[in-house]
């Protein structure tokens, strides 16, 4: 799911690159047997040739990194211009702003290929993983890609589902894809609200926006419709292998141009700051504190990572009363729901994103 302030050395553009080597071999050329007014006036014709290819791939989001350019180092953002029908939006909409791609500048995918956990020789055991399982269906999808490509629109078994990530908060959420107008296929907008990613139906004409975190379509048609949060997993891979010994992983080979052995957005998670503001922010714990969010019937409560410890790696809570048994490794510092009631959902995020979107929120403590 950058230049905020230049995000990371690592996310800038290269600073260097090379002419083919048809366009040296014109230019040696050149240079023996012409003035050298006449090679810098090849070297130009060149430049302007080679121009549209470089600001293309680089338009698309096809160089090293993912691209959120945003002139904010005030923390205020771009504002969005209206790519997208805002008519009815359900939040408000000068706290809607670019990320700095244009829509699918970070591209979505749609059906990947999997493979074997056997096969898959890019990853280490300490890598993050998403985790999802369908009846006997258990899928990992490794984070590495999601920096890059922020939702993958994949089938478990008979479930149409989206897996979201958005690196900003650090958000993971699995949905049932089917809505109220039949499955639909998301697409990353290039919008943000609240640092959180705004997705779009690829169905939809009207190309509604859903937001990641709410759950729900914040503009378009389906305006105020809520996805359906399927159980999802934020973990190591290998955790998630010793618990799904026959899950099948993403595959790394996407089609897509990208380097997924980097960190793209390493200087930003140690660092306290944000890239765009958010509407609402509470100073009881880091912003970038990891918390799993849960929601029963329209209540929220956050599980911080510093609830637990060593001693304390297994809680018994109950929301609304629905219970809910959520397990900490303190190892990997990761988080599950281990046991939950029907009607129990659930999300990860940094604090100041959860508490952004869901300010009415409760916390979890020891003394609950």
């Amino acid at each position: 799911m950058s230049d905020h302030e230049q995000l990371d050395a690592e996310s800038a553009e290269p600073s260097s690159w090379e002419l083919p080597t048809e366009n040296k071999v014109i230019a040696e050329e050149s240079a023996s047997s012409f003035s050298v007014s006449r090679v810098f006036a090849i070297v130009a014709v060149t430049m302007l040739l080679i121009a549209p290819t470089l600001y293309a791939l680089g338009s698309a989001g096809h160089l090293d990194e993912p691209k959120r350019r945003c002139n904010c180092s005030q923390g205020s953002g771009h504002r969005v211009s209206n790519e997208f029908d805002l008519s009815n939006a359900a939040i408000p909409v000068d706290e809607i702003r670019s990320g700095g791609p244009p829509k699918d500048g970070i591209p979505a995918i749609s059906d990947p290929t999997m493979i074997a956990a056997g096969e898959a020789n890019f990853l280490n055991p300490t890598d993050r993983v998403i985790g999802v399982v369908n009846g006997d269906v258990a899928r990992a999808y490794p984070l590495a890609i999601l920096n890059y490509h922020e939702i993958i629109n994949d089938q478990l078994g008979e479930q149409p589902v989206a897996v979201s990530y958005c690196p900003l908060c650090d958000s993971v959420s699995a949905f049932d894809r089917t809505t109220s107008v039949g499955v639909r296929e998301f697409g990353v907008s290039g919008l943000l609200y609240n640092s959180n990613v705004l997705m779009y139906d690829r169905n939809d004409s009207t190309e509604s926006l859903w937001s990641q975190l709410k759950r729900e379509s914040v503009a378009g048609t389906q305006v105020g419709e809520q996805l359906r949060l399927l159980p999802v997993e934020l973990t190591t891979w290998a955790e998630w292998q010793t618990r799904h010994p026959t899950t099948t992983v993403m595959s790394n080979e996407t089609g897509h141009p990208r380097d997924y052995t980097g960190a793209p957005y390493g200087r930003y998670f140690s660092s306290d700051s944000l890239m765009f503001p958010v509407d609402q922010a509470d100073a009881r714990f880091p912003n970038k504190q990891r918390v799993l969010g849960v929601l029963v019937d329209g209540k929220s409560r956050a599980y911080p990572s510093s609830a637990f410890d060593v001693q304390t790696t297994r809680i018994a809570d109950k929301l609304v009363g629905k219970r809910i048994v959520i397990e900490f490794n303190p190892d990997t510092e990761s988080l599950r729901v281990a046991e939950a009631d029907e009607g129990v959902t659930w999300m990860y995020s940094f604090w100041f994103a959860w508490y952004a979107m869901y300010p009415e929120t409760s916390v979890y403590h020891h003394s609950q």
